[in-house]
């Protein structure tokens, strides 16, 4: 991931990344329990992931992404963005980790996950740099809060 631009240490920028690796460390213990046959641990921390991904959607959703894709470069970015959170919602929603299809499915949409958060965090992110005015910060970081009514953003450090 890119450490260039800075945006790592925008507070908002950062509680995104915070997430992200917080989610990518529960799908690698996911998948290691998978390979241990621990099925339910499995399922318990796909519940975390879940958990920690649908706050952090509607966090980036209502706000980052809300003020970026009124712009028309960014707005087809933004959409398929959005699109890999519905796709990776309703499989984790239903998946059950005991078939052996719907464990395959969900290593490929782990796989998947690390692309897309890739394409936030050395695409979307430091875009939002130079692409938002301090109103448009200002409202994404409204919605990141109403998202976690019980977080605080951090200060760099």
């Amino acid at each position: 991931m890119c450490h260039y631009c800075g945006c790592r240490q925008i507070p908002l920028i950062k509680e995104f990344i915070a997430e992200h690796e917080s989610v990518t460390d529960a799908a690698g213990d996911a998948l290691r329990a998978l390979d241990a046959g621990d099925h339910a641990k499995a399922r318990a921390l796909t519940l975390d992931m879940q958990t920690v991904l649908l706050a952090h959607w509607k966090g980036e959703e209502d706000g980052l992404f809300a003020v970026m894709s009124t712009d028309p470069e960014y707005a087809d970015y933004i959409a398929a963005l959005t699109r890999e959170h519905r796709e990776l919602a309703a499989f984790l929603s239903m998946a059950d980790l005991s078939s052996p299809a719907d464990a395959q499915t969900f290593r490929e949409a782990m796989d998947d996950l690390h692309h897309h958060i890739a394409k936030e965090e050395d695409g979307l992110f430091p875009a939002s740099l130079t692409a938002l005015t301090g109103d448009e910060w200002d409202l994404s970081i409204k919605a990141w809060r109403t998202a976690h009514p019980d977080g605080e953003l951090h200060a760099p450090g």
